[in-house]
């Protein structure tokens, strides 16, 4: 499936931004969904998951209470609201999509098979 990641831009320190994820052929209901970003001189690391039905979310513990991922399937689109960032939240992000059940088990990027391009936050303080 083919990804695309959306909703980047500049934000100032305390504000808040939703990124949006879609696919090419309407078909995100059907993956575990994931975000993760990739800061300056950073391994891509894990943000949040969310299955299929949108009703199991979990959480690096980086981002625990200020991000939430979430879903619409009838639109087929993945949200990443993120509120209160700070400046070492400016990275690319990207949405990822696997199959299986579970949310808080295969977190890694190597446990994502589809990718989108990636979308700039940058984060001024």
């Amino acid at each position: 499936v083919q990804l695309q990641a959306s909703g980047g831009g500049l934000v100032q320190t305390g504000g808040s931004r939703r990124l949006s994820c879609t696919a090419s052929d309407r078909t995100l209901r059907n993956y575990v969904m994931g975000w993760f970003r990739r800061a300056p001189g950073k391994e891509r690391g894990f943000l949040a998951s969310i299955d299929r039905s949108g009703d199991r979310r979990f959480y690096a513990d980086s981002v625990k209470g200020r991000f939430t991922i979430s879903r619409d399937n009838a639109e087929d689109t993945v949200y990443l609201q993120m509120n209160s960032l700070k400046p070492e939240d400016t990275a690319v992000y990207y949405c990822a999509a696997r199959s299986g059940t579970y949310v808080h088990t295969r977190t890694r990027s190597t446990d994502f098979g589809s990718w989108g391009q990636g979308t700039q936050v940058t984060v001024s303080s």
